[in-house]
């Protein structure tokens, strides 16, 4: 197995590669580590115990005066390396001025913030050359204060001699500042006179103990942070969490929580050496866990839910205020479902005064919005699910060299956007669902955004095919001569493929299961078997159609979805008893399927996690997106069942009729519902194996692709990668950019390469 590692931040003359040289050699690894335009790459091979350690090693024993300011890893297949080496310098490829992603408090300046006599003493925007805000308060390039938000705060005496110090470590960081010449902390009580200004108002030290005081009273407080403002409350408080989700209009979905350290984090959830790893790492993610039985946290932070979303403070101000606080607080996104998180404090005014009772704001401005990045451990990788805050604007590094600067529109759902250039691709923040005019404007500024910060003008555009995505059509309306469409499965691919190091002249298998992405036959996709390389695709299998009774309308309400599962299989027939719906609703719905009436055909294999969740009674109706197979996932991680159902694939069709007609038996003979879905689970599993070993024997591709929203299922992702292996095949998995459609405009980027 192979270990790629790229680090931003080391520096130059500190003897880190011989570091690293020795490391590998006593661990007994080969490969090379080498000094590029972007940092350090390190590739080294050997068993994977002894690359998670070495990975592990890395962090702990590196050189005192190395700076990591950012280390990304992804596990790939071997290239058979003979020795270990310290390769020469990379100097092929333009140099570009690199931004860097917000950074986590330092240890340095986190004992400056908590030594008594300190002059940074609680003084909440301490920061130094090794931490603290980049992405979010930089204007432009070159990064230098007077282009960043900073510009408006002059340096006393004291803090211009540690900026022109260069033995100091705080020299020449863009946002250095102190009590007595930076930016201060406002508690604001925005409903009385003024807009809050005029009445209830508290700054620097006194505010930040108001507000812990008012946390602890069951107050919910609109923080403002590094890239937005967080919603927070007392996450003991089952009356604050309730009203929080009433206000915020969040009916279940689970809502993040902060903790001030490891050991708080441990005391409520199950902790993997990697999860900690991830906790504890310098982007600080919010981290998916497993709850702990008898964990002292309330229900309401995730309704019906076996995980949390637990992270750790990231900012000198939460530091501050958890440490006070002494337990553990929500910490959510300020904004209303669908929206963007709000960063100006008019905007917040506006949009989130009926919500939050009180603004713990500052007076720094924040450049551009960006949400926390979210990331799972599967299969002993750590799998993105959100890309932003710590990881962006941090650039993919593609195994070839774009031809034309190529820029990307990205898809509908979980958008994010992408500019291309030599062998570099740079992801933007995650920016959410194009679903409301706020998103959309947060879109079209993000686009024109990186497309000055990068100085990029595009030669080639790519968007996805879907005629009425709001990118597509942004696309149609700014780039038409450029525009390029995409085919939104084959993006998927694409990325997975990118980033796993495929050559131009490979092939891979490839399995792109989603919820929905337009096909090229104009209906919905979502189950694609294919091959497929760099320069196209070949639709290979998927789901026989069924429809979505409704449309849009189904993907809230599962029951739709499970009652074309039932009539696909069955006919009229009284099996449709298991979904608790009146004649009369029967009727209307049936009649709506068999003459096509707003029921889209469709091959989703998301769609088919949906039906079979409310067929067996998990969740008819649904609050969040995924939800019902998140439910269905987690039933069943609580079975060891190993036994399958059957299946049929005949021609280019997998066939679940098999499938639904043995869950409704096991239904009927009141088999556990956790059985049901662990079944259902290792039925999937064995069809994409099934089909892996069909096109292995008639195309002799050994490397087998997945992508896709459904890939973030840990049982699936787990049970398919462990036995690929098993085979003798490759799996690739996503490792640097999510599996969901986040990572799409990846794919996109290398399409705008090859498909013009």
């Amino acid at each position: 197995m192979r270990l790629k590692i790229s680090i931003t931040g080391v520096v130059q003359g500190v003897g880190f590669r011989p570091f690293i040289y020795r490391l590998a050699k006593d661990i007994g690894l080969k490969g090379y580590v080498q000094n590029d335009t972007g940092g350090v790459t390190i590739e080294a091979e050997g068993a994977e115990s002894l690359l998670t350690d070495f990975l592990f090693r890395i962090e702990k024993e590196k050189p005192a005066l190395s700076q990591i300011f950012s280390l990304r890893h992804s596990f790939l297949h071997d290239k058979g390396f003979k020795e270990f080496v310290i390769k020469e310098s990379d100097k092929e490829g333009e140099i570009r001025v690199s931004v860097l992603p917000d950074i986590e408090t330092c240890d340095e300046c986190l004992y400056d913030i908590s030594t008594k006599g300190n002059r940074r003493f609680n003084y909440p925007f301490t920061n130094c050359t090794n931490c603290g805000p980049r992405f979010t308060i930089i204007e432009d390039l070159p990064y230098d204060r007077k282009n960043t938000s900073m510009k408006y705060f002059r340096m006393c005496a004291d803090c211009e001699r540690e900026y022109n110090d260069p033995s100091d470590r705080r020299f020449h960081a863009q946002p250095d500042a102190c009590p007595v010449c930076g930016p201060f902390i406002t508690l604001i009580n925005p409903t009385l006179e003024n807009g809050g200004m005029g009445g209830f108002k508290y700054q620097k030290d006194d505010a930040i103990n108001k507000c812990v005081e008012l946390i602890k009273e069951g107050n919910i407080i609109a923080i403002k942070g590094l890239g937005g403002y967080h919603l927070v409350c007392d996450a003991m408080n089952e009356t604050s969490v309730r009203i929080l989700r009433e206000r915020k209009q969040r009916e279940e979905r689970p809502v993040a929580v902060m903790f001030a350290d490891i050991e708080s984090v441990e005391a409520e959830a199950h902790v993997s050496m990697l999860e900690e790893r991830a906790l504890c790492s310098v982007e600080r993610p919010i981290v998916i866990l497993r709850k702990k039985k008898g964990t002292r946290l309330p229900d309401s932070i995730s309704p019906g839910n076996d995980t949390i979303g637990a992270f750790l403070p990231y900012t000198p101000l939460h530091h501050i205020i958890l440490q006070r606080l002494k337990r553990p607080v929500v910490a959510t996104s300020a904004n209303i479902s669908d929206e963007p998180i709000a960063k100006d404090e008019d905007d917040a005014f506006k949009r989130l005064s009926g919500i939050a009772d009180y603004f713990l704001t500052n007076n720094r401005k924040i450049v551009r919005r960006c949400d926390d990045s979210v990331v799972r451990i599967v299969a002993e990788r750590q799998i993105p699910i959100r890309r932003s805050r710590g990881f962006v604007p941090l650039p993919v590094i593609l195994p070839f060299r774009l031809e034309k600067p190529v820029l990307a529109l990205g898809p509908y759902m979980n958008n994010t956007i992408a500019v291309g250039i030599d062998d570099k691709v740079y992801l933007s923040q995650h920016v959410g669902d194009l679903e409301t005019p706020l998103a959309m404007e947060f879109y079209e500024e993000t686009v024109n955004d990186f497309l000055r910060l990068f100085n990029i003008k595009p030669e080639v555009v790519v968007s996805d095919m879907h005629p009425g995505y709001y990118s597509t059509i942004f696309g149609e309306m700014h780039y038409k001569d450029k525009l390029v469409k995409v085919q939104h499965h084959f993006s998927h691919i694409l990325s997975c493929m990118a980033e796993n190091d495929i050559q131009n002249d490979e092939e891979v298998i490839g399995f792109a299961f989603d919820g929905t992405g337009y096909g090229t036959d104009k209906t919905v996709w979502g189950s694609e078997v294919m091959t497929a390389s760099y320069s196209g695709f070949k639709r290979l299998y998927h789901l026989r159609p069924y429809r979505l009774p409704g449309g849009e309308k189904a993907v809230k309400e599962p029951f739709r979805i499970a009652l074309s599962l039932l009539y696909e299989t069955f006919g009229d027939a009284s099996e449709f008893d298991l979904l608790s719906l009146s004649g009369k609703e029967r009727r209307f719905y049936t009649d709506m399927i068999k003459k096509g009436v707003n029921s889209p055909l469709t091959t989703s294999m998301g769609r088919l996690f949906d039906g079979v969740a409310s067929i067996i009674g998990l969740k008819h109706h649904v609050s969040y997106h995924a939800q019902a197979p998140v439910m269905l996932e987690q039933a069943a991680q609580r079975s060891d069942e190993e036994v399958k159902y059957e299946f049929r694939i005949e021609e280019s069709l997998i066939d679940f009729r098999p499938i639904i007609q043995e869950i409704v038996r096991d239904k009927r003979s009141e088999v556990p519902i956790e059985v049901i879905s662990k079944k259902f689970h290792n039925t999937i599993i064995e069809i994409i194996l099934s089909l892996s070993e069909s096109l292995r024997k008639s195309a002799g591709i050994t490397k087998v692709a997945l992508s896709g929203g459904v890939f973030q299922n840990a049982i699936l992702l787990t049970g398919v990668f462990n036995k690929l292996n098993e085979r003798g095949f490759t799996p690739l998995i996503h490792q640097l950019v999510p599996p969901n459609d986040g990572g799409i405009s990846l794919g996109q980027i290398v399409a705008g390469n090859f498909q013009r």
